[in-house]
């Protein structure tokens, strides 16, 4: 899967990520399965949840 995703900063707070979780996974859901909208929105979606989970770590207690 080859992606180019915009290395825009995502935000910092978990509620925030997980607004633009959300959206990420409407598009997704949205999109044609195998298309480059489908592959762009499941990279996002990745990308958003791997911060999730670092923001999660971060938190105390961590929420794991």
């Amino acid at each position: 899967m080859s992606t180019n995703l915009p290395t825009t900063p995502l935000p910092s707070t978990r509620e925030e990520l997980l607004v633009l979780h959300r959206e990420a996974r409407h598009r997704r859901s949205a999109a044609e399965p195998g298309s480059h909208e489908w592959e762009q929105a499941t990279a996002e979606v990745g990308r958003i949840e791997v911060e999730i989970a670092r923001v999660e770590r971060e938190m105390t207690p961590p929420r794991m």
